[in-house]
């Protein structure tokens, strides 16, 4: 039996320090607790690179870490040319970012990006951007990340390896 291809998957926000950071770790966090961790390369990236070199944003460290996720270690990137035929799946927060995405993308590439909690729960959505939000917005965006992350890694467990990606791109220094 044949070892299967790992999974590349790409989660984007605006500036790649609040919502996509902490899906990258999210989403690591739920499929290590499936056991399926080593089936996946997870990464995260910004469509502006204001932020490139960073860390994500404390409050975003802060409520990964409150459920037990570690995201300190990231490093804020923008997305490269080279992340659309890199990644199976790219997930946007928002639809700005989707647009964003697609318009910098060819074609070919663009079937590979979703609105994420649409991919996730077959029904349009978007992950709110907490930076200037109140003082329970990165809470819930944890919440609608986790969810989401979860009906995601059960959607990928159901279907065959989308075949793998050309290389790895993570941001974990």
């Amino acid at each position: 039996m044949s070892e299967q291809p790992p999974i590349s998957v790409l989660f984007v926000c605006l500036g790649n320090i609040c919502r996509s950071p902490l899906a990258e770790g999210v989403f690591r966090a739920v499929v290590d607790e499936r056991g399926e961790g080593a089936r996946y390369v997870i990464d995260s990236a910004g469509t502006g690179g204001w932020h490139a070199g960073s860390a994500p944003d404390p409050r975003s460290i802060k409520v990964a870490r409150q459920h037990g996720v570690d995201i300190a270690g990231q490093v804020c990137r923008q997305i490269a040319d080279a992340d659309f035929s890199r990644f199976d799946l790219i997930f946007a927060m928002d639809r700005s970012n989707l647009d964003d995405l697609r318009a910098r993308s060819t074609p070919r590439d663009r079937s590979r990006i979703y609105l994420f909690l649409d991919y996730a729960h077959g029904a349009p959505g978007e992950v709110p951007d907490p930076y200037y939000g109140g003082p329970n917005g990165f809470q819930d965006v944890y919440g609608m990340i986790r969810a989401a992350s979860e009906a995601v890694a059960e959607r990928l467990a159901r279907a065959p390896a989308a075949g793998a990606a050309s290389g790895h791109a993570s941001s974990m220094t």
